[in-house]
């Protein structure tokens, strides 16, 4: 299939009038899974011409990358005008508009405004969506992308108390981030971000909570910010939606409530939301809050929140931080997507799904492939990464005939994240994911410095948790890959006083 002989007479990558009618490879998606498959896209095949359609008017980029180890990844990410990808990418043009719907058997993208796009090959990188715990309350925000951080921003400059139901990422460095504010942390389970980590790690960071956190000011800036008004000037009606945070978000931006004191967190174990009242329900409920500060003259809060525990808290705003859900809702009429459980959309070892061109990546997608023993799929930005790259790869390798392997990045889960100012990083069965009872721990704890858990099955390591400095990652990963029988030394693995990289080296 050949592109049209039509101009690419763009006098802004935002052009309204001039459009393609085909492309041979379009994206969906200016997140960073979209956007790194673009990029990948581009540097694979430089002749062709790439569509990248975005809602919003800025895109995820990834700077500062470095390889850690064979599958650790670290690198920050910038938000970026969609423009900027013109001069990295010559190849490649951009539409911020929403897609409407998609007609997979004719090959056919119709956006928002009713402009059809044909294409050869197609990957869907729409992200996720929040889950919110309540749909259209004004008082339950979700916090997702660059726009919604600005919305918390505003509410919670003239907070006093809030609310973080979830026990994720996004929660956790909420938690740990928000000054001059109450925060009642609300968390269905034992123990705190146990999305990433055991109790016993959660245990480690309780002692973070509420200590007074060192000051920022001085620091330099870790990457540069724009926000939706810096971008300058796009005239649209549509709303503008952005891709999911990326690491280090919280980076630089101002969290701070109204109010003197420092940083208190109040953490409510084993619960759920119970009840969303408004203040004119909570007054004609006869319940009672709880009234952390003991201020008798505090005015009745604009939201009031029932626990499963039958606790009532008041409170400015509540932060839904559940987690997300795949945002495939707008290509699925009208198709024959296969869907998985989570309702992501299924895809194949050559990110391939049910419908013929289409490929996913990123969160919209669920892994359809029987997964390498220690790799499993979390809809982390470090995945996210991984995944465009390698669909671009697929893409272009379907077009010329060819066959392609798996990524290696697929064989281990790894990932590498901050809490709580510490570095942390996941390997393989991190918390034993699978392995029943059939497992043992070997712990080493130094409090306030590290934590280290590594996972044993069989004499062999099947995955590691690592916080703080501990310089221990690559051998880890090594001895999960190789699965070197460590019976002999696991007495000793862990022992501060072994230098365990230079042992297996």
């Amino acid at each position: 299939m050949r592109p049209l002989e039509k101009s690419w007479n763009y006098s802004s990558c935002f052009c309204e009038k001039e459009l393609m009618s085909m492309a041979k490879y379009v994206v969906v998606g200016g997140g960073i899974a979209g956007v790194t498959c673009v990029e990948t896209l581009s540097s694979l095949c430089s002749e062709e011409e790439i569509l990248l359609i975005t809602a919003s008017p800025v895109i995820k980029a990834i700077t500062n990358y470095k390889k850690i180890t064979k599958t650790l990844e670290d690198f920050d990410v910038e938000e970026r005008p969609s423009a900027s990808l013109l001069t990295k990418c010559e190849n490649v043009k951009v539409l911020q508009k929403s897609v409407k719907s998609l007609n997979a058997k004719a090959h056919v993208v119709t956006l928002d405004d009713g402009e059809e796009i044909s294409y050869q090959k197609l990957c869907l990188c729409t992200g996720g969506k929040p889950k919110l715990i309540a749909n259209k309350n004004p008082y339950v925000l979700g916090i997702r992308d660059t726009e919604s951080v600005q919305e918390f921003q505003k509410r919670l400059s003239a907070a006093k108390r809030i609310m973080v139901v979830g026990n994720g990422g996004i929660a956790t460095e909420l938690v740990y981030e928000i000054e001059g504010c109450e925060v009642i942390w609300a968390i269905k389970d034992k123990s705190i971000s146990s999305t990433f980590v055991d109790p016993g790690a959660g245990e480690f960071f309780m002692g973070e909570l509420n200590k007074k956190k060192e000051t920022q000011e001085g620091k330099p800036s870790k990457r540069l910010k724009y926000s939706v008004e810096e971008v300058g000037n796009i005239s649209s009606d549509r709303p503008c939606t952005g891709g999911a945070l990326g690491p280090d978000w919280s980076t630089d931006l101002s969290m701070t409530g109204r109010e003197e004191v420092s940083h208190h967190v109040v953490v409510e174990k084993c619960v759920e939301v119970k009840t969303i009242y408004t203040r004119e329900d909570f007054v004609g409920s006869g319940k009672s809050s709880l009234d952390l500060s003991s201020n008798e003259d505090q005015d009745p809060w604009p939201v009031y929140v029932e626990l499963t525990n039958d606790k009532v808290y008041g409170c400015d705003f509540v932060v839904s931080a559940t987690g997300v859900v795949p945002n495939s809702a707008p290509v699925l009429h009208g198709n024959q997507f296969t869907v998985a459980r989570d309702c992501g959309i299924l895809v194949n070892d050559r990110m391939r799904t049910s419908e013929e061109d289409v490929y996913a990546a990123g969160d919209v997608c669920t892994a359809g492939w029987e997964p390498a023993h220690h790799w499993l799929q979390m809809r982390l930005w470090s995945q996210a990464r991984q995944m465009g790259a390698y669909a671009a790869q697929c893409m272009v390798a379907d077009t010329k005939g060819q066959n392609i392997s798996l990524d290696f990045c697929f064989e281990v889960f790894s990932h590498v994240t901050k809490f709580f100012n510490y570095k942390v990083i996941l390997l393989g069965k991190f918390n034993a994911q699978g392995l029943g009872n059939d497992y043992e721990i070997l712990l080493r704890v130094t409090k306030g410095l590290e934590f280290v858990k590594v996972v044993l099955s069989g004499g062999r390591m099947e995955g590691a948790i690592l916080i703080g400095e501990t310089d221990l990652e690559e051998t880890f990963e090594n001895l999960i890959l190789n699965q070197t029988d460590l019976t002999p030394f696991k007495d000793h693995l862990l022992d501060p006083d072994i230098d365990i990289e230079d042992f297996f080296d």
